[in-house]
């Protein structure tokens, strides 16, 4: 799947065939009634490739029906593409880049990123972590601070956060993420992101930035603990 010379990257039957193979492990099915022995696939040139034709309830399918790729005048193989692309990036892909790489417009590629980025979220996302699990939270700045215009030094850029925006990502050890905007990063909001999201059987796992301190100050903080966060017990937050 590394390769991006892969046929099913470049190829819409070989694109089709793959996700047929994977969706379908145990053999096709009508994705409209569930029928698995009374149908078949239409062959022909009166129909398009890949159609299928179930007797149970008269009704025609596809592989991509009822996935993200529905619907989609897009070629499956782009959509495909598109998709690894998004998998194997550790910081992501943007619109523009794949609006160049893939030789769509622009705004089909925005749409084919939301829309997959829509599929990730979980149906009933419940409280990260539990009892013996880990959760680490850490924020990040994204953006330019700003200039201002300082007489007698002229323009520089701003100190601290300037414009630039705040964001906390919370990342269970070997399981989900989640990233947040906040205005700012102060106890309040830490307090409401991780009430909200993480489950109070956790251990929290930060640095020694003091808004994280708080929610934890009814259990225990250990700033010196091994590797790179400290500990915050976060049982007894209500």
């Amino acid at each position: 799947m590394s390769d991006l010379h892969n046929p099913i990257f470049q190829n819409e039957d070989a694109a089709r065939e793959y996700l047929e193979a994977n969706r379908w492990e145990d053999g096709p099915y009508c994705p409209h009634c569930g029928e698995t022995n009374r149908i078949h696939r239409l062959e022909g040139s009166a129909h398009r490739k890949g159609l299928w034709q179930c007797n149970g309830c008269r009704s025609q399918f596809s592989v991509t029906v009822g996935t993200v790729f529905e619907r989609s005048k897009v070629p499956l193989h782009k959509w495909l593409l598109t998709t690894h692309l998004l998998m194997a990036s550790k910081k992501g892909v943007s619109a523009h880049q794949l609006h160049r790489m893939l030789g769509v417009t622009y705004k089909t590629a925005w749409f084919m990123v939301h829309r997959l980025r829509e599929a990730l979220k979980g149906d009933s996302p419940g409280p990260m972590g539990g009892l013996g699990s880990q959760v680490e939270a850490d924020e990040t700045y994204i953006g330019s601070t700003g200039w201002q215009y300082t007489t007698g030094k002229g323009w520089h850029k701003k100190h601290g956060q300037g414009q630039s925006k705040a964001i906390v990502a919370l990342v269970e050890r070997d399981g989900r993420a989640r990233a947040f905007h906040v205005d700012k990063v102060n106890s309040k909001t830490l307090r409401h992101l991780l009430v909200t999201n993480v489950s109070r059987d956790s251990t929290l796992n930060t640095d020694e930035l003091t808004p994280y301190q708080v929610p934890g100050q009814h259990g225990s903080y250990n700033p010196q603990a091994q590797g790179l966060y400290g500990l915050v017990s976060y049982e007894a937050v209500e």
